[in-house]
């Protein structure tokens, strides 16, 4: 699953981007993906070393 570019795009005019180019949506798209999973991959750790199979609310505030 990834944050699609129109996602990215929402977000770019939410904040106030009038005209946005192809290239800045497709770089938040991949950055906010590489974070997303970043602070999965952290999460999922936190959960196992806690000895759960459910990753947490907790594991994902941790994991920023």
């Amino acid at each position: 699953m990834t944050i699609s570019k129109m996602a990215a795009k929402r977000i770019l005019k939410s904040v106030g981007g009038d005209r946005i180019s192809e290239s800045a949506v497709v770089e938040l798209s991949e950055t906010l993906n590489a974070y997303a999973y970043s602070i999965a991959k952290k999460a999922v750790k936190l959960a196992k070393h806690a000895k759960r199979k459910t990753v947490k609310k907790a594991d994902i505030e941790l994991a920023r």
